[in-house]
């Protein structure tokens, strides 16, 4: 038997006045889903302990079968695994966004205009961060470049208790009362206003607008958090298995769960990603022998994030068309039975661009015990309406693998 989740990020959403009263989830052609609801179980999960913030870090620990009330130590230390950084569990981390702010002159002024600089290359930013680095770094503080517009900041031997924002939420809102505070953040602060003048003629930056982008005009810390100490995948669930996905923070999960982290070139984390190569990768991982193959795809909550309602829509349906598909496909041809749940980690309701703590439709479907649901189409309205709730998310794994 070969497991497989396919985890369309935020890809869960409420009603929506541009898509005519529907969700995203109603309006996308999705028969592969249809199908899996219909022959399997869909109900409802709540992946977002109560009390718990609503991010992909607790949302996915929990999709992947882990009690984020037990493991969940912060989302930076998940992203910085993945990025190959050495930690001590006395280090503390941040994510470090590169971001673009309003041109206002006090900081506490400034607008979050993109918290991404129009997805700027890795090339791009990865100067940035290094150039930064060189007037930022001492014996117990650093930067580290990663993918796009995600890095990291270590802080060696160092205690916890900042308060942050994720960038992501204040989307064309005012930063005041959302910059960094408790213990680091004053530290924290003064680097991010110390970036801003330092990039304010930076050559990279100057290319960009030439290019009509959004340049990189501060630094944006959140997400702290130490090491996280997972039990292993296989320990836990007696499955061998991997990760496929283009974001940091879930190739970190599978590292430190003990999980093959398969690179897929042009594997971008957004709707223009290389959906066929995630798929293919996916397939090789279980065709190869692996049990078990996590499969994220991060462009649903993109698109929540930047109000995209059309492209929400059209990820839902290449996640149906380029995932799901191929990979029911290749699992018949090989004569593989196999079990696939499919399901979002959180709501990104397109009117909030934020994520929600609300519980997610799932599907989980045997190709050896196919039944008759009642479903037959997957939407957040025909899930609940099954009366199918699993309150605590992280034991959907167990049903998947233990049946």
């Amino acid at each position: 038997m070969k497991y497989i989740v396919v985890l369309g990020d935020g890809m869960a959403d409420q009603p929506c006045e541009e898509l005519k009263g529907h969700t995203p989830l109603e309006l996308a052609k999705h028969p592969h889903m249809d199908f899996l609801a219909s022959k399997g179980v869909c109900g409802m999960a709540k992946t977002v302990p109560q009390g718990m913030p609503p991010g992909s870090d607790t949302a996915n620990l929990s999709a992947i079968g882990y009690d984020p009330k037990v493991y969940y130590t912060g989302r930076s230390p998940l992203e910085a695994v993945s990025m190959g950084i050495e930690l001590s569990l006395d280090d503390v981390t941040y994510r470090c966004n590169t971001v673009t702010l309003s041109d206002d002159e006090n900081y506490e002024d400034c607008t979050m205009i993109d918290y991404s600089c129009d997805e700027i290359t890795t090339a791009e930013s990865t100067v940035i961060i290094n150039d930064l680095n060189e007037q930022f770094q001492t014996d117990g503080l650093q930067l580290y470049p990663g993918v796009s517009y995600r890095h990291c900041l270590v802080l060696r031997d160092a205690q916890t208790g900042a308060v942050t924002t994720p960038p992501h939420d204040i989307l064309e809102k005012g930063v005041r009362g959302h910059l960094p505070s408790g213990q680091n953040g004053e530290l924290l602060l003064n680097m991010m206003k110390k970036s801003r003048e330092l990039l304010k003629n930076h050559p990279i930056n100057q290319k960009r607008i030439e290019r009509g982008l959004n340049p990189v005009t501060s630094l944006w810390f959140w997400g702290e958090g130490r090491k996280p100490n997972l039990t292993s995948f296989a320990e836990k669930y007696g499955k061998t298995g991997a990760v496929v996905s283009a974001v940091d923070l879930i190739k970190g999960i599978g590292i430190c769960a003990g999980l093959d982290s398969i690179d897929v070139e042009g594997a971008t984390g957004n709707i223009d990603t290389n959906f066929d190569g995630k798929a293919q990768a996916a397939i090789d991982a279980l065709l190869g022998g692996k049990d078990f193959v996590y499969v994220h795809l991060e462009a649903p909550d993109e698109c929540g994030h930047r109000h995209e309602p059309e492209n929400k829509v059209r990820s839902i349906e290449l996640i149906d068309e380029k995932i799901i598909a191929p990979i029911i496909k290749a699992m018949k041809e090989a004569g593989e039975e196999f079990c696939m749940m499919v399901l979002p980690d959180h709501p990104t309701p397109l009117a909030l661009r934020t994520h929600t703590s609300d519980p997610v439709p799932f599907i989980i479907y045997r190709s050896n015990d196919e039944k008759d649901s009642g479903v037959q189409r997957y939407t957040e309205a025909n899930a609940a309406a099954t009366r199918v709730y699993v309150a605590e998310g992280f034991r959907l794994m167990e049903q998947l693998i233990q049946g």
